[in-house]
């Protein structure tokens, strides 16, 4: 074993992390894939994870653009803006999966797709916001023309994709060497003059997995977003359901936890993990409720386009997931300098 090995599984030893998987991966895993398990959060701890994250943002945004896509046919496409959400949906879907396959494309192109589709999320919450103003009685009545009108938050929730695309651009991909093994001028060495000119501390922090506070923000952004989305939604279902609560209940406590994460690296490593850990599972349980609700309605999947185009909006428990998944990767990754 060289010497390089041996200092990539020191530092992936729980005594070098601290971070709460350790313990769970020695725990329930045997001791051979705990330590794979260790190496790859090591991976994501220094910023070495642009390829999954690209596929990731990829994938998350073809069900964004698909929830986007029948919400506006819904609409008929009335404004030509309308359709600017679908096809940003499917090219950030194209530019995640090539950048998980190219490091070059993710700087680029993927880089390039984000920024725009996160500017068209701001557009849309400003035509969203106006749409509401338009409706009678526009924000004097502002409880019943939130749960009527258009979904005030939902191109910023459609921004989530956008946003992981945009870090992962910044990232390191998995082959390359651990940054903390290097000297800083080493990692000045390994960096193009173009590269050069382009570091800042914020970058560079990316680059190095350290954005911790970073990712708490975003997830209580998204929280919030998905969460209130879920709430109108529920309402105007009378929360014929039990579970309809869940989402409800689990929103303020993952915002908590990442508002506590951003202050106390303690509950980073406990409670964040945790609650995102729960949003996680009850997208998925929401997920399937969803789907059981297209099946139910009259005709099931004999008349699919119509049930998934008027029955419960399908994908939108994974959009509270991903907030979840923020959430967990913020847990993982170390603290700003």
């Amino acid at each position: 074993m060289n010497a390089l090995t041996k200092r990539i599984r020191r530092l992936a030893s729980p005594r070098e992390t601290g971070n709460w998987p350790d313990r769970l991966f020695d725990k329930f895993l045997p001791k051979k894939l705990a330590r794979e398990a260790r190496l790859a959060e090591a991976h994501i701890r220094e910023g070495r994870f642009q390829r999954s994250l690209s596929a990731l943002a990829g994938a998350s945004s073809m069900l964004a653009g698909a929830e986007v896509a029948y919400e506006h046919y819904k609409g008929s496409y009335g404004q030509h803006i309308m359709y600017t959400p679908v096809a940003l949906g499917g090219a950030m879907t194209m530019a995640g999966i090539w950048g998980a396959f190219s490091p070059r494309a993710a700087q680029t192109v993927l880089r390039l797709t984000s920024a725009i589709t996160l500017l068209d999320g701001l557009v849309g919450f400003c035509f969203h916001v106006r749409g509401i103003a338009r409706k009678p009685g526009g924000w004097r009545l502002p409880v019943a023309n939130i749960i009527m009108g258009p979904p005030i938050f939902a191109p910023l929730l459609f921004g989530v994709s956008a946003y992981l695309g945009l870090i992962a651009s910044f990232l390191r991909p998995e082959e390359s060497a651990p940054m903390i093994l290097r000297s800083p001028a080493a990692r000045v060495l390994s960096l193009s003059s173009a590269q050069i000119a382009a570091q800042h501390p914020w970058t560079m922090g990316l680059r190095e997995g350290r954005f911790q506070k970073h990712l708490a923000m975003a997830t209580i952004v998204g929280t919030f977003c998905s969460g209130a989305e879920a709430l109108y939604s529920h309402y105007k279902n009378n929360f014929r359901y039990l579970a309809q609560w869940t989402p409800i209940i689990i929103t303020p406590l993952l915002m908590g936890a990442a508002g506590g994460a951003i202050v106390s690296p303690k509950i980073a490593r406990t409670w964040l993990p945790a609650m995102s850990v729960l949003a996680i599972a009850d997208g998925a349980v929401g997920f399937f409720y969803h789907a059981r609700g297209v099946l139910r309605r009259p005709g099931g999947m004999q008349k699919p386009i119509y049930n998934l185009l008027y029955g419960p909006p399908i994908f939108a428990p994974l959009l509270f997931a991903a907030c979840g998944t923020i959430g967990l990767l913020a847990s993982l990754m170390r603290r700003e300098r």
